[in-house]
């Protein structure tokens, strides 16, 4: 085992983990999930190298490497979710792309895909495709 993980984490069969990946307390990594080398992941993540998460990925979101996810930001995964409707056949694919920072508290809603190196900045919503380098900020 190339990687640590806290007492607490649940791993399920079927895991890749790469080396220097850290696993923090509390968190859950689903099976199938490809986690890639050097990252810092909370539940339920589908990430690639060097990636800090700081919150909840869902399913169908994919981050490339070198992404980070600011504390308490927020991934969608269902674009209009409704309490009493199963809707999990509705969820919408999301891609970051390599190098891209979310900062705190921004929400990303579903089915877009953010560019290389973008910066999303902190209480921002995220509805529509971001372009590489785009620096994306809300009002004041």
């Amino acid at each position: 085992m190339n990687y640590s993980s806290h007492p607490t984490a649940i791993i399920d069969n079927g895991v890749q983990i790469g080396q220097e990946t850290h696993i923090w307390h509390w968190i859950h990594v689903c099976s199938g999930a490809e986690v890639g080398n050097a990252c810092y992941l909370g539940q339920n993540v589908f990430i690639g190298n060097k990636v800090k998460i700081q919150n909840n990925v869902y399913d169908n979101v994919s981050l490339d490497d070198g992404v980070f996810c600011g504390p308490s930001m927020v991934f969608t995964n269902i674009y209009n979710p409704r309490a009493s409707i199963e809707r999990k056949s509705e969820y919408r694919n999301t891609l970051v792309k390599k190098g891209v920072t979310l900062g705190a508290n921004c929400t990303i809603v579903c089915g877009i895909t953010i560019g290389k190196f973008a910066f999303i900045e902190a209480g921002v919503v995220v509805n529509k495709g971001v372009l590489n380098y785009a620096l994306m900020v809300g009002g004041s």
